[in-house]
């Protein structure tokens, strides 16, 4: 299940250089695995660097589309055979994925080639990282452990963001929020927020008090968060308050993203894909006919979606209206 990898086995730690230039590569560590049909392997997040998709998964898979996800060739070389977690870039040529045993790669070539840079530790899993600038940035993860970077995950510095029973609280996913503010989801129905670019943190509490895997700035200068359950939660003041939004669906949500004409689109466990078209105020959920469990969705050609998950990566139609 992604819940299983998502809260006892990832790692993501996300580095940016200035320029293009990588720093250089820790050494002795095995190449990813490489396999005719490397689009199909348990896949776990996509990011777009330029017009490219890149999907990063289980054994060092790193796939390439250059065509809005309609086809899907390997990366030439990747420096691990951990499970990669999570992807990020900078710019369309510098990027950052990160994954199991602490492994953190970085690209300087659109994804081509990945460079091993950084062991975080193999007993800390971090789940999610943020980057104001190439400079600075901030990975979150399981048992409340989170580190900061000042120059270009280079060098990672411990932060603490909750004190009491928050210190220890799984942290899912952070997020930029409106007006420079960070947003952290957590389990028990917990949200950390910064004001100040992950110097200090405020604890919000929303009214679920199950694990929130992600969240989503939108368009018009709300918030919204999602978990467990088809918990779906928006905020318009930063989070000081948040509405519970019906999505009529009890599968768990693991990603969401905001199209161009403001389409938002949640993907999650047992194909579920849920639509709204009037800002988070109400979704309306559709199950894709293959039930693929979904870890990460992104725009695909002529409107269809591309998911990636536990089958792999496939373009699908967004099915809801």
């Amino acid at each position: 299940m992604i819940a299983a990898l998502r809260t006892a086995g990832l790692l993501l730690a996300l580095a940016a250089a200035a320029g293009h230039a990588v720093p250089a590569a820790a050494p002795g560590h095995e190449s990813a695995f490489r396999a005719p049909l490397a689009a199909k392997a348990p896949l776990l997040s996509i990011a777009r660097a330029g017009a490219r998709l890149v999907a990063v998964g289980d054994f060092g898979v790193v796939v390439l589309s250059d065509d809005d996800g309609r086809s899907w060739r390997q990366a030439q070389a990747v420096a691990t055979r951990q499970m990669l977690t999570s992807v990020a870039f900078v710019d369309a040529q510098r990027g950052y994925a990160v994954g199991h045993g602490g492994t953190v790669l970085a690209t300087a070539d659109g994804g081509e080639t990945w460079t091993r840079l950084h062991d975080a530790g193999a007993d800390n899993v971090l789940l999610s990282v943020w980057f104001g600038s190439a400079q600075r940035g901030l990975a979150v993860g399981a048992f409340g452990f989170a580190l900061a970077t000042a120059d270009g995950g280079r060098t990672w510095a411990p932060v603490t963001l909750g004190a009491g029973d928050d210190h220890d609280r799984h942290l899912n996913a952070v997020f930029a929020g409106p007006g420079g503010t960070l947003f952290v989801a957590a389990e028990a129905g917990t949200v950390f927020r910064s004001a100040d670019g992950g110097a200090t943190w405020t604890v919000l509490r929303t009214p679920y008090d199950g694990s929130l895997w992600g969240g989503l700035a939108l368009q018009d200068g709300a918030v919204l968060v999602h978990g467990m359950r088809g918990h779906a939660l928006r905020s318009a003041d930063l989070g000081r308050t948040w509405t519970d939004v019906p999505t009529g669906t009890t599968q768990s949500f693991t990603s969401a993203m905001q199209l161009a004409d403001g389409t938002i689109v949640l993907a999650g466990l047992g194909g579920a894909v849920a639509v709204s078209r009037d800002g988070a105020r109400s979704f309306r959920t559709t199950i894709l006919p293959d039930r693929q469990t979904l870890a990460a969705v992104a725009p695909g050609p002529g409107g269809q979606l591309v998911v990636a998950g536990l089958a792999g990566i496939a373009t699908r139609p967004m099915a809801a209206p």
